[in-house]
């Protein structure tokens, strides 16, 4: 049985679960944020054992936590819903958040099984600081980078080089009224720019920069266990607007994708990269220089894959539907 911990907007799980159930591999989707309103649920130690139960109301599928061969701790999100609101809010609050401990405890519960997404690994390897010294200690080059508060410090980092790439930390938007959000892409500034700045620009967050490198195209890599599928992202073909410098702004300007074959270097150190972090996925970032250099930019321990197999046609979901199902043998 495959335990799948999602939510109800997530459509990556769809074509894995279709695999699944074609190969009559069985799998329960726990959509977290209605645990209270579409499940009913029981964890038990006593003289029956140590186990749980947890059934869908809406389909009637049921699961035994001793059934459970693997775990996708895919897109959680906290409870937020409730089978009957309480008029005094703070009831309301205090319900979901003890759906929100069990929900905890049960993920802490079920992390000794094989995973991809792990409740435990995820947020640690998800720091830059660690990704980098990690990178740099398997031999892969990184750009330089810093992270300060003050301007003294930004600066004497940046004298460095022509151009500095600055980037937020953890990529959370920022809504200025009404129902707009702005996105921190990366921007490519000129050094000299930053002389002019005031002390309270760096004062009053952090600042996370590096050298800025020129590319050639990027590649994002995604892994699963030993399999490996890099995707070619040709962001040069675009303007510095739509994608040139964060081809994340190039998804809706036809940013050319493509799957490409990659070194073995490069495979081999994305998989012992995953292995240092105790992860079986995750969803690499690379620099290819004009002169043909491989420069690891970050890892997202639990990224985003589904739009490569989308515009690729390349099956991601088939290869995670296989991780899952091996351990079902």
């Amino acid at each position: 049985m495959i335990l799948i911990y999602t939510n109800k907007e997530d459509t990556h799980p769809t074509n894995v679960i279709k695999y699944l159930n074609e190969w009559n591999v069985p799998v329960f989707r726990l959509n977290t944020e209605c645990i209270l309103t579409d499940y009913e649920f029981e964890w038990w130690c006593d003289d029956r054992g140590v186990d749980f139960r947890i059934r869908n109301i809406k389909n009637d599928l049921q699961l035994f936590g001793h059934e459970i061969t693997a775990v996708w701790d895919r897109r959680a999100l906290v409870p937020s819903e409730l089978p009957v609101v309480n008029e005094h809010d703070e009831i309301n609050r205090h319900n979901l958040d003890e759906a929100r401990g069990f929900l905890a405890f049960l993920r802490y519960y079920t992390k000794d099984i094989f995973s991809i997404g792990s409740i435990v690994e995820d947020r640690p390897a998800d720091s830059k600081m660690l990704q980098l010294q990690v990178a740099r200690s398997l031999g892969m080059p990184t750009p330089d980078t810093s992270f300060a508060n003050t301007k003294d410090a930004v600066l004497k980092f940046a004298r460095n080089y022509e151009y500095i790439s600055l980037k937020s930390i953890v990529d959370s938007g920022l809504f200025l009224g009404g129902d707009k959000e702005y996105v921190f892409f990366s921007q490519r500034i000129k050094s000299s720019d930053l002389e002019s700045q005031p002390d309270e620009a760096f004062s009053q967050t952090v600042s996370f920069v590096q050298n800025y490198i020129d590319k050639k195209y990027e590649l994002r890599i995604t892994v699963v266990c030993d399999d490996v599928i890099a995707c070619k992202i040709d962001s040069q073909l675009q303007s510095e607007t739509t994608g040139k410098i964060d081809w994340r702004q190039g998804y809706e300007h036809d940013l050319k994708h493509e799957i490409v074959e990659i070194p073995d270097f490069v495979s081999d150190f994305c998989r012992k990269f995953l292995k240092r972090m105790k992860l079986n996925f995750g969803c690499f970032d690379f620099i290819v220089t004009p002169d043909d250099k491989y420069v690891f930019l970050e890892c997202n321990p639990n990224g985003q894959w589904l739009w490569i197999e989308i515009v690729t046609e390349y099956d991601i979901s088939k290869v995670i539907a296989k991780n899952l199902a091996k351990m079902e043998r």
